[in-house]
């Protein structure tokens, strides 16, 4: 209730305080967003991003205190430049102050600690306003008043402040002292680097009925909490990893709620940039503050993929007696796709891929997602969606032998292990049992063929009959 009367009292001081602080600010030049041109937002993927503003600001000649009103509220001041793209042969800049301790009622009471602030009372039957002066002594958890022959707690009345501090603002300002060498209107642009815009890439997948095929979508999802809106941008996105001095992090920032809008689909054109990959927007589209956009980046339609069952083990039991390894394990389902083909074919960012398949109604289901990293064109994307439900495996060792060893590296095991793969549907399915083989390993037998898949891992392709099971066996002699 403290706090609630407190701003409630202090908004008639506001408004004349704004009203005088203007007056005391009137000898800078003012831009805001109205002189914009354009302005131009490259996004990368570690909550930053490169604006250049490009406005039309009149400039007297020689020395300008010019007020580039709405940056951003992350705006880095140290990366912040300006240009002047009409005259810029004598244009110079002398000092630069970015003000982002914006106007509220506790901060300005906050910066008229030790000074004198006007309280206005009201009588409550007569309405006779009475004035009187007090010393602001603290604000901490509560008003501090010193008067000419008390003190007291709380505000007894309305505040009014002589005038606003100048590095109080109503929005983020950078205020920028320069040299100007004519007169007149002057082309001038602003780029810095700013956190709080951040995108990624969001992929929707739908399987067909023989899990065989797919048709994706992917999204760029676009994300502003920097303080600021950029009207009619143009939007760029880098994707890639790049290297930046990281400097201890600030003290968390309060975030507004964000509204989503879905925006019309347009393809992004891609290219190389240096070791990354630049996504233009092939038109303007405006980032309102506290905003999440999204925005088409591709399309493709039957694409083939390959659909996998996978179970696999550990090194550790290949060296110790163990016994029982498992009973109904979870099998492991995987898909993958190339990135090649109509529709594909292009570098695809760092995202979220989400699996859907159509039901016997013909609704689609979420079936699983699996994140994946930068992938350029032409590798493979594989994504792991779940566990089955009916295909398990019970694993046991069923025997183990030390057949040699005395000094520490010059150990020989013998063991053997029994897998019993179980397919409860309808169809029958391929296993893949991938085992990792630790040292110098040799298949001493199986009762299937295995492949080396590298040189410390054996690899079975186990097909398994519908509502049946296949037992696979193998016997492995392991030197370390």
């Amino acid at each position: 209730m403290m706090k609630r009367q407190l701003l409630n009292t202090m908004i008639a001081g506001l408004l004349f305080a704004s009203q005088a602080g203007r007056a005391a600010m009137a000898d800078e030049i003012v831009s805001t967003a109205a002189d914009q041109q354009n302005v131009a937002v490259t996004i990368y993927n570690d909550n930053l991003a490169l604006v250049k503003d490009a406005r039309q600001v009149a400039l007297a000649r020689g020395l300008n205190q010019l007020a580039w009103r709405e940056v951003s509220a992350q705006m880095r001041p140290e990366t912040a430049l300006l240009r002047n793209l009409s005259s810029p042969d004598g244009f110079r800049l002398q000092e630069q102050n970015f003000d982002f301790d914006l106007l509220t009622p506790e901060k300005l009471l906050e910066k008229y600690v030790g000074r004198e602030v006007t309280i206005i009372r009201s009588h409550p039957t007569s309405g006779v306003e009475t004035r009187e002066t007090a010393t602001v002594l603290s604000t901490n958890n509560g008003v501090v008043l010193k008067f000419a022959d008390r003190i007291e707690t709380g505000v007894p009345g309305r505040l009014a402040f002589s005038r606003v501090p100048d590095t109080l603002r109503d929005t983020p300002t950078l205020v920028i002292s320069l040299v100007n060498p004519t007169a007149g209107p002057q082309n001038l642009e602003l780029s810095y680097l700013t956190g709080g815009l951040s995108w990624r890439a969001d992929y929707v997948a739908e399987l067909n009925a023989n899990d065989d095929r797919m048709d994706l979508n992917g999204w760029v999802t676009l994300t502003n909490q920097s303080g600021a809106a950029y009207p009619n941008a143009k939007l760029q996105l880098v994707a890639g990893d790049l290297n930046r001095v990281r400097d201890p992090a600030p003290a968390p920032r309060a975030m507004m709620a964000m509204a989503a809008k879905m925006a019309d689909a347009a393809e992004m054109e891609q290219e190389s940039l240096f070791e990354y990959h630049l996504y233009t927007l092939q038109r303007p589209t405006t980032l309102r503050e506290n905003q999440t956009k999204q925005v088409a980046l591709m399309s493709a339609s039957h694409i083939p993929v390959h659909k996998e069952y996978l179970l696999a083990g550990a090194n550790y039991y290949y060296s110790g007696q163990y016994g029982e390894l498992g009973q109904k394990m979870k099998v492991g389902v995987f898909v993958e796709f190339d990135n090649k083909g109509e529709g594909l074919g292009i570098p695809l960012p760092r995202g979220v891929i989400r699996m859907y398949k159509k039901d016997s109604q013909g609704n689609a289901q979420f079936v699983g997602e699996d994140r994946i990293d930068h992938t350029p064109k032409n590798e493979t994307v594989r994504l792991k969606l779940g566990d089955a439900f009916d295909v398990t495996a019970d694993r046991k060792q069923t025997d183990f032998q030390k057949l040699a060893g005395t000094g520490r590296y010059n150990y020989v095991f013998e063991s053997a292990y029994e897998i019993v793969l179980k397919n409860a549907k309808q169809e029958p399915v391929n296993v893949t049992v991938r085992e990792p083989m630790p040292g110098d390993w040799t298949m001493v037998s199986a009762s299937q063929p295995h492949t080396k898949a590298a040189s410390g891992t054996a690899e079975w392709q186990v097909n398994v009959p519908a509502e049946g099971k296949t037992t696979l066996t193998y016997r492995v002699r392991v030197r370390y």
